[in-house]
This record gives C-alpha cells, sequence and structure tokens, in this order.
C-alpha cells in the first residue's frame, strides 16, 4: 500500500488544481494582451513575403500595430481552435517607409532571432503566453511557426 500512495498522489495533483476563473478571449485563435481583467486584441494581419537576392524580408501593412500595452514584459491569452500555442513566435519588428518589417535571413543566415516565450495551459484550449524577457519601446508580432499570420502589437 506504501508503494501506492505517491503514485495516487501524483496522479490526483492535477485534479485538485485550481481552475482558471480570470477573463476568457471572446474570440478564439487571436491573441489578446493581458492588462489586468481586460483582454486587449492583438491586431491580426497578414505578412507578405519579399526575397532579394539572399534576404528574406516579411512585410505587414501599416507603420504602428493598434494594439498598444505599456507593459515591457507582455502576458498574452489565448483561446486555440486552430492555432497551436506552443507553436507562436515572438519577433521585434522595425517601421519602416509606412509598413513593418522584419529582416528574416541575410545572405543566408538567421537575422531574426524569437524572444523566448513561456506557455502555460490554464483550461481546456485555453493558454497564458508570457513574454521572458523585457522589450524596448516598438512594435512586435507573434507569428505561428511556417505561416505568414501575425498578430502585432507596440510596447510604448
Amino acid at each position: 500500500m506504501r508503494n501506492w500512495l505517491p503514485i495516487v498522489l501524483l496522479c490526483t495533483a492535477p485534479l485538485l488544481a485550481e481552475k482558471y476563473t480570470g477573463p476568457r478571449p471572446p474570440k478564439a485563435d487571436l491573441p489578446y494582451i493581458i492588462h489586468a481583467d481586460n483582454l486587449v486584441p492583438t491586431e491580426s494581419a497578414e505578412a507578405k513575403q519579399e526575397e532579394h537576392k539572399n534576404d528574406v524580408t516579411y512585410i505587414i501593412p501599416g507603420a504602428n500595430s493598434s494594439a498598444r500595452t505599456p507593459l515591457a514584459s507582455p502576458a498574452f491569452l489565448l483561446l486555440t481552435d486552430q492555432l497551436s500555442a506552443d507553436r507562436l513566435q515572438l519577433f521585434k519588428v522595425q517601421s519602416k517607409g509606412g509598413q513593418r518589417e522584419v529582416l528574416f535571413t541575410h545572405k543566408k543566415k538567421l537575422v531574426a532571432r524569437p524572444i523566448p516565450l513561456n506557455v502555460t495551459r490554464l483550461d481546456e484550449n485555453l493558454y497564458k503566453l508570457q513574454v521572458d524577457e523585457l522589450l524596448e519601446n516598438g512594435e512586435y508580432s507573434l507569428s505561428p511557426a511556417d505561416s505568414n499570420q501575425v498578430f502585432c502589437f507596440q510596447v510604448y
């Protein structure tokens, strides 16, 4: 009986964990910036891929994102339907000539490096994404790996 007690405790611990009772995103597959009990939707767009010689640049229309946060280490809520929370990557983007750009490769060297995210499952299909470092003021984009879909926001 003693041998079974640790196993039973390990199996029942997740069942005893508290259920998430905070705000829930109204739309699936759209990350929301958490501002206390308010959720701010990120700007959803499709990045256009341009290739010039050995450079690959992703272009997002508009100079600035409509989704803004003063938080240097923002957190996001994501209700998933088709997106996979653990496939999202965060990149800093540059505003140039009325659009936002990410230079991904330059002469076959990876230039854009993803900023680390910590993904936590809160409930069935509900995830919290927390940026692991302090972000400078500027434009940022969450994007699923292997996709041109982007979710933009600005830190000010």
